[in-house]
């Protein structure tokens, strides 16, 4: 374990899991009751990647996101009302409704996007790099996305202009095995992503995914070397969903046994039993505050979107940009 962090710290770590773990169970559940319209995909399993790279960032880096990005938005300090209300649809959310699960966005505190095309976050990531770079040095940019998407031709062409510009961006790949319903393995002769890096001429790192403490510090590694004018790192963390690819995925591929083995290493749990208590010997009176604070906030968050209007018919065109043809 990092023995520069502090108690706070770690608990800041638990409480920002938690909070987008319940966050996520809260969403798909009430997507089953159609309450939600759309679609879901929950970052539930996840979490410690999130939480791991973006408490190394500032409201000042940037970051991309996926079709599962609630867990970044939370994690980079996203409100979660406008976000539960953009869920819902409603006028109060981030996109004033219209935008939905897949496309949560928020500048000010960095959020450039989630995003419904595989791979489509990764180019607008080494976007902001280079404004970074042009404008804002030291300042960084992290692309989130998931290992689909590192076959995509996204992944290549944005990866190989980031190192030959030397731009300040981490490529953060969520390795969960599966894209979609599509086995990794099957797809991919190397198991191992972040081997990749080395076409490029840039920094490969592994870490565990289900690990907060191990992604937190190998995330600072590639970030601090990205400020420090470095350059690119390509960071896969090996994780694992909860749920299917959507809410309507049971998820049938996947192995019961692998399923079985993944879920003892839930990220959250074992955090909490054993570092939070069986290392740092946290009192759990303060843990389970933490647990009830997130959940009178996640209370708060559905009712604020139940409670907020639908946008108004006459606003469907406001907020879009594409020429009069007329």
């Amino acid at each position: 374990m990092d023995e520069d962090l502090t108690d706070p710290q770690l608990l800041q770590m638990f409480e920002i899991m938690y909070k987008i773990r319940q966050f996520e169970l809260t969403a798909y559940d009430l997507l089953g009751q159609n309450m939600i319209p759309g679609t879901l995909h929950t970052y539930a399993g996840e979490e410690a990647v999130a939480t791991g790279v973006c408490l190394n960032l500032t409201d000042e880096d940037y970051v991309s996101s996926t079709h599962r990005g609630h867990g970044h938005c939370i994690a980079k300090g996203a409100d979660i009302n406008k976000m539960m209300a953009e869920l819902f649809g409603k006028k109060t959310g981030y996109c004033k409704g219209k935008g939905g699960s897949m496309h949560i966005t928020d500048f000010k505190v960095g959020m450039l996007g989630a995003n419904g095309i595989v791979g489509a976050g990764i180019p607008i990531a080494v976007g902001a790099g280079l404004t970074c770079k042009l404008k804002y040095p030291g300042r960084v940019s992290v692309a989130f996305f998931g290992d689909g998407a590192s076959n995509q031709g996204t992944f290549h062409e944005s990866i190989n202009l980031a190192a030959a510009w030397n731009l300040p961006v981490i490529f953060v790949c969520e390795n969960n095995l599966y894209a979609m319903g599509t086995d990794i393995r099957k797809v991919t002769a190397n198991p191992n992503i972040a081997d990749r890096a080395i076409g490029y001429g840039i920094k490969g790192i592994i870490a565990d995914g289900m690990d907060v403490l191990d992604v937190y510090k190998k995330a600072k590694e590639a970030i601090e070397h990205a400020r420090n004018g470095g350059g690119p790192t390509l960071l896969e963390c090996k994780t694992y969903r909860i749920k299917g690819h959507s809410r309507y995925d049971p998820a049938l591929y996947r192995p019961k046994e692998e399923v079985e083995e993944w879920m003892k290493r839930d990220c959250i749990t074992n955090f909490k039993e054993k570092i939070l208590i069986g290392e740092k010997h946290i009192d759990q009176n303060v843990i389970h505050e933490i647990e009830q604070k997130i959940i009178r906030q996640i209370e708060q968050a559905v009712n604020f979107a139940k409670e907020s209007p639908f946008p108004e018919n006459s606003s469907a065109l406001e907020d879009v940009y594409a020429e009069d043809l007329k």
